[in-house]
């Protein structure tokens, strides 16, 4: 959903920082939309370690799931979740969750540290930039160019646009009519959001 302008530089590959992007990269992933056939096949051959920061479990159940799904099936789940007719169950922009309204001034709070990090939202991309799948693709990017986006704009972003909103729109997924599948990515994103308030706590 976005790509990287002038913030380029040395990826982070350090185990816990590229844990981080890679989670970061597989919940922007399978929140933009269902998942194809190559996906649900990767997600069947997770292999997460005990201490995986705590989610060993999280990984375990989106396992499962993938296992136990179908593409077609999570299209049907996908579309019910967020598009409907109308609109989905769930609303997942952080305007909306925030102020109770679409393309509020979160947004361009948002679009101005962005704009300042280089990273646009890409051409032909219709939603929002404070959509949830873009939010976590951001921190993905942020996470592996350290080099231009220190730690204490990282801890800025995640406390000024994802912390306030995030694990509740998690837990509405998990608790939504629709969600089948999409139970086990809200508990690895609850999980993800947990680690990311204690390890994003710890100072510049």
């Amino acid at each position: 959903m976005l790509e990287p302008g002038a913030a380029q530089g040395v990826m982070n590959d350090t185990p816990e920082e590229q844990l981080r992007a890679n989670v970061y990269g597989l919940l922007a992933r399978l929140l933009a939309a269902a998942p194809d056939e190559e996906v649900l096949a990767r997600l069947q051959q997770i292999e997460a370690e005990a201490d995986a920061q705590g989610m060993a479990g999280a990984w375990h159940m989106l396992k499962l799931a993938a296992a136990n799904s179908t593409v077609e099936a999570l299209d049907d789940e996908y579309h019910a979740l967020f598009i409907g007719v109308g609109r989905g169950e769930l609303v997942p922009f952080g305007s909306w969750y925030m102020t109770g309204f679409l393309m509020d001034k979160p947004l361009t709070y948002l679009r101005q540290d962005l704009a300042e990090f280089g990273i646009a939202r890409q051409d032909g991309v219709r939603e929002p930039e404070d959509h949830v799948a873009a939010l976590c693709e951001t921190m993905a990017i942020i996470i592996g160019h350290e080099e231009e986006i220190d730690f204490a704009r990282q801890q800025a972003f995640y406390k000024n646009h994802m912390q306030p909103w995030m694990r509740l729109f998690f837990e509405d997924l998990e608790n939504a009519q629709a969600a089948t599948f999409y139970k086990a990515v809200a508990r690895l994103g609850k999980e993800m959001m947990d680690f990311e308030s204690r390890y994003l706590a710890i100072p510049a």
